[in-house]
């Protein structure tokens, strides 16, 4: 069920929500199956309405509490 929806947002915005509380969204270009994320033009989310960028990313599946896919439309 996870990969499936992995596989759909491929090529999309994600958000990550990671231990310790940071949260980064970017564009999800790859993943594998520890769940490490490669995201392209990433920036992290320091509190509402300012970001932080990071650019290319790759995020360690053991690092990641929640991945939200995009809104289906």
């Amino acid at each position: 069920m996870a990969v499936r929806v992995l596989d759909e947002s491929v090529g999309k915005i994600v958000l990550i929500k990671l231990k310790g509380g940071k949260v980064i969204r970017g564009n999800l270009q790859g993943f594998d199956q520890h769940m490490n994320l490669l995201l392209e033009g990433s920036e992290e989310i320091v509190e509402e309405g300012k970001t932080s960028s990071l650019g290319t990313i790759v995020v360690r599946g053991d690092n990641v509490v929640i991945i939200s896919p995009p809104p289906k439309g």
